[in-house]
């Protein structure tokens, strides 16, 4: 039997390879041809898309160079009449100053022409880059080629028998008024197709445009093979060629093609490898496929044959069958169609015993389907995909109160559903009968109105269960009464109204301190408490609602927010674990007499200022800190000479430091007359981190006041910065000036001030950070407003000068805040170009020389900064 097997494995494999081959040489020919097709079809795109962005690139460049600034600046005295005799200028061979070498440097072959034109379309001043003329065809229509006023405009056009590129965008002074046009003109030739292709071209292949009408060759990238003026027809031999419309450029006045050509050789040559290494492959995978069918089919016979004999051995145990005799003398198969027909006999047997027990176990599931239907406390109702009723348990019955004799067959959704809720339930019904992404069906459930026989509308609450059966899919609908349930949070929702529409605060807070419920009332209490529902109660508070819980008594108390003053009841609900704060605005019984002195003193103020102006407010800033360090200096003088403890070196010490900072006060006068009189400000190159340990020199006294120690973080290496010595001291000193202020606020174990310095690249930081109470946000944005301040004193010019100053020196200042964790004021000033002086070098550790120093006071926004 296996060599039989073999044989007819050989003849049986052969004859399929003889088909397969005929098939196979066919569908290899198809393949080859449509992937030949879609390769030079791509080829052509890439070669299309490729030219339609070099031009896109000269649209580009020509923006760039129609929005230059050195263009603008030239054309800011210029002033072209509408009615004089234009003359153009003309510049043959060089560059004017208005031109740039813009095209070179994007790697774009430079433009034959380049012209500025009027807004009357006539042309002022050419740039002509070689021999080439200017088409007179372009000159004598310019405005056909002229786009609009917000857009580039290129245009192919065809001038002489030669294309060109026109590209054309408007131009403006520095002023920005319309003068006319900028218009570039690029030939488009061999050079041109050759840069538009690039390293692309090199792989044989060329590309060349077409005159659509005539079929003619107007330029290509190889003009010694793909001759300009020849016709198309000539280079069908040797040629493929594949042409393409070129994307629409509006105004062309011809009609245009863009084709490729690949030489006939190289798909020749392809084709025959091709062709090679199919033929080679075919004969290796014929004799392949002859050997595995021969094989295949003598380890199917031989396997077969101790099948068989096995089938008989075992039937013979495990059936207790007599061995059938041998009519096909000995013949394997025959015994095994003798052997089948017994077990086939047998499976009906078995069969028919399945089908009883499976009937069986149906009526139990069909009983316990009924029960489990009876004793719903929910209706179900079942649909088909129609969306008729098929099924129901006595609950819907009663729930609906439709007629027993007439449900069955009903539209559901027309006859239970209300109007406006039908739908959204046909659209979940169709969603659920949808299948997931691992085949389940999704379990739809929504609440929606259901209609009783009576008419009368009520809210129920429905899932639906798909089923996927056999025949149709049908639909479990599991319907429950929702009525009670609306109505109870409808009176919960009644009762709850009453703490939210109390025009005063009423707040719900719990054992922890945090807010639980909060009326719309409450949103200014919370926000002034910089809390939020959910979130904890100050900590002055805190301590409070532990109390009353524990005392059980009501205690009632003021809370001054600085612009609104609230009375505060706390009244405990100790079965519950929370306390009710119950609050009331009484800043207007509080604060009117208050009221009425700070509108006197503002006005009082307005008076001064409109008297003063802006040079007596500088002057009173900048003279204001001297002043008061030299009182300071003479004052603590004054006091170690009465008490007989100064000694000779600390009271010559103090007395450099009065002459320091009356020098300052008389620098500051000096600036302000050199302000006055226009004159340069006095810059040198300084260290900044020299200039930051002074400025935390002249805070000492304050600092320890505070009982607070500068901590400062500064660079390691010297940062040259090339500066007004006194305005950027006068910028840093009222930083910390400022954090110390809004430190005050801080007990003093917890005040922490930062001050650090660092370069990154060609840049200067320095951060002034404190832990005060922060900057509320709606302050932020008016920070560097003038006279904007919270000071009782402040003036609101600190922080508008600061910045002024830093914009002066090339830099600037950002700030940053959090409340109730501090703020983070950074400047930023360029590092200077120069080194620094001798004594910086050597690492000198301050700066000896007494410079003057100007102070100005800031406004403080939310008590921290302004």
């Amino acid at each position: 039997m296996p060599v039989i097997g073999i044989l007819i494995g050989l003849i049986a494999g052969l004859a399929v390879w003889i088909v397969l081959d005929q098939v196979q040489s066919k569908a290899i020919e198809r393949i080859f041809g449509r992937e030949l097709s879609m390769r030079l079809d791509l080829r052509a795109r890439e070669s299309l898309i490729r030219f339609d962005q070099y031009m896109t690139n000269y649209a580009a460049t020509t923006r760039l160079l129609a929005n230059h600034r050195r263009l603008a600046q030239y054309l800011e005295p210029l002033f072209w009449f509408p009615g004089e005799i234009v003359d153009p200028v003309v510049y043959a061979g060089f560059r004017p100053f208005w031109l740039p070498d813009v095209f070179g440097r994007n790697a774009l072959l430079a433009p034959s022409h380049v012209l500025l034109v009027d807004s009357r379309g006539l042309v002022r001043e050419v740039y002509q880059a070689g021999d080439a003329r200017l088409p007179e065809e372009l000159t004598g229509n310019l405005n056909q080629w002229l786009g609009g006023l917000d857009e580039v405009r290129s245009v192919l056009a065809r001038f002489d028998d030669q294309p060109y590129l026109v590209v054309s965008d408007r131009v403006e002074d520095a002023s920005g008024y319309t003068m006319g046009s900028l218009v570039v003109l690029v030939a488009v030739d061999a050079a041109f197709l050759a840069a538009s292709e690039g390293s692309f071209s090199a792989d044989r292949s060329a590309v060349a445009l077409i005159d659509a009408d005539e079929q003619r060759i107007l330029a290509s990238n190889e003009p010694q093979q793909l001759i300009p003026g020849t016709l198309l027809s000539e280079w069908s031999d040797e040629y493929l060629v594949t042409s393409q419309s070129l994307p629409a450029y509006e105004g062309s006045n011809w009609n245009m093609l863009f084709a490729t050509f690949i030489p006939q050789r190289i798909v020749t040559k392809m084709s025959d490898k091709v062709i090679d290494f199919e033929r080679n492959q075919r004969l290796i995978a014929a004799l392949v496929f002859i050997a595995v069918f021969s094989l295949v089919i003598y380890l199917v016979s031989a396997r077969l044959n101790k099948v068989l004999k096995r089938m008989t051995r075992f039937s013979q145990r495990a059936l207790g069958i007599e061995q059938p005799g041998f009519r096909g003398g000995g013949n394997q198969l025959v015994l095994l169609e003798e052997w089948m027909q017994h077990f086939t006999s047998l499976v009906l047997r078995a069969r028919e015993e399945m089908r009883r027990k499976h009937e069986h176990e149906m009526r139990e599931t069909e009983a316990l389907k009924a029960a489990i239907m009876e004793a719903s406390l929910d209706a179900i109702v079942t649909l088909n995909r129609a969306g008729a009723v098929i099924d129901y348990n006595p609950t819907a019955e009663r729930m609906l109160g439709f007629d027993r004799q007439a449900i069955i067959g009903l539209d559901f959704v027309g006859t239970f559903v209300a109007p406006n809720d039908r739908a959204h339930f046909i659209g979940l019904l169709r969603e659920s009968s949808r299948r997931g992404p691992l085949g389940e069906r999704p379990h739809a459930r929504t609440e929606l109105r259901a209609v009783r026989d009576d008419a009368q509308l009520f809210p129920i609450e429905v899932s639906i269960v798909p089923i996927a059966l056999e025949e149709e899919p049908v639909y479990t609908l599991y319907i429950h009464d929702i009525t009670k349930r609306k109505e109870a949070e409808r009176e919960i929702k009644g009762l709850a109204r009453f703490a939210s529409e109390s025009p005063s605060p009423i707040l719900r807070v719990n054992g922890a301190a945090r807010i639980v419920y909060a009326n719309a009332a409450s949103q200014p209490l919370i926000r002034a408490w910089e809390t939020e529902p959910g979130g904890p109660l100050p900590t002055r508070w805190c301590e409070q609602v532990r109390a009353v819980l524990e005392d059980g008594e009501t205690l009632e108390h003021e809370d001054d927010l600085g612009s609104t003053i609230y009375a505060l009841l706390f009244v405990p609900i100790q079965e519950l674990g929370y306390v009710n704060i119950y609050a009331r605005d009484i800043t207007a019984v509080r604060r009117a007499e208050q009221e009425s002195r700070q509108h006197q003193a503002e006005l009082v103020h307005v008076c001064r200022l409109s008297t003063m102006g802006e040079v007596a407010t500088g002057m009173a800033h900048e003279l204001n800190q001297p002043l008061a360090a030299i009182v300071n200096y003479a004052n603590g003088a004054s006091r170690r000479l009465k008490s007989g403890q100064g000694d000779s070196a600390a009271l010559v010490d103090a007395m450099a430091h009065i002459s320091g900072q009356a020098q300052r006060a008389g620098e500051i006068i000096k600036r302000l007359r050199a302000l006055v009189g226009k004159q340069q400000p006095i810059r040198s190159a300084v260290d900044l981190n020299l200039l930051v340990r002074e400025v935390c020199s002249f805070v000492e006294f304050e600092t320890a006041k505070l009982e607070l120690q500068i901590e400062q973080q500064l660079a390691e290496e010297a940062i040259p910065v090339d500066v007004d010595l006194v305005q950027i001291e006068q910028v840093l000193l009222n930083l910390v000036r400022n954090a110390l202020d809004a430190l005050e606020e801080r007990s003093p174990g917890e005040r922490v001030l930062l001050i650090s310095t660092r370069r990154v690249e060609d840049r200067a930081l320095v951060r002034v950070r404190d832990n005060g109470p922060g900057i509320p946000p709606e302050r932020m944005s008016l920070l560097f407003d003038p006279f904007f301040t919270t000071k009782e004193t402040g003036m609101g010019m600190g922080l508008p000068i600061s910045l002024t100053i830093l914009e002066d020196h090339d830099g600037t200042i950002r700030a940053e805040s959090e409340p109730g964790l501090g703020t983070v004021f950074q400047v930023e000033l360029p590092v200077a170009t120069e080194a620094l002086d001798e004594r910086a070098r050597a690492g000198t550790p301050g700066l000896t020389d007494a410079r003057p120093l100007m102070l100005i006071e800031q406004p403080r926004a939310g008590g921290t900064h302004g």
